[in-house]
């Protein structure tokens, strides 16, 4: 039987982090969640291990980012919001080295 897959799709990657306020905790990939499923948007949002106290959301590359950082600045007025990565196929926001394919092979 021929399994058919859909394209892959490829996400652009921001980075979340903030002076003072704090952002580990605080229910906020939970938060950018729902915000994107009450905007009908695919997200995927994890805390960082490569950096300390930073969050990382991604959405799909070309689509606006906006709603997502207006809602932030919102609760976080001390946020800057940085598009640290683009066009990256099946992200992993933790650690962004681990998105280099290159580094690995199968084996």
């Amino acid at each position: 039987m021929l399994k058919m897959y859909k394209e892959i799709i490829k996400w652009d990657i921001y980075e979340i982090k903030t002076k003072s306020t704090s952002i580990n905790g605080v229910m906020l990939r939970g938060k950018i969640r729902k915000l994107c499923l009450e905007n009908k948007r695919n997200v995927l949002a994890e805390n960082t291990q490569d950096i300390e106290k930073s969050v990382r959301f991604a959405i799909p590359t070309g689509e606006d980012p906006s709603t997502i950082q207006e809602y932030l600045h919102k609760i976080l007025p001390d946020a800057s919001i940085e598009l640290v990565r683009e066009k990256i196929p099946n992200p992993v926001l933790s650690k962004l080295k681990i998105n280099i394919e290159d580094r690995y092979t199968l084996d």
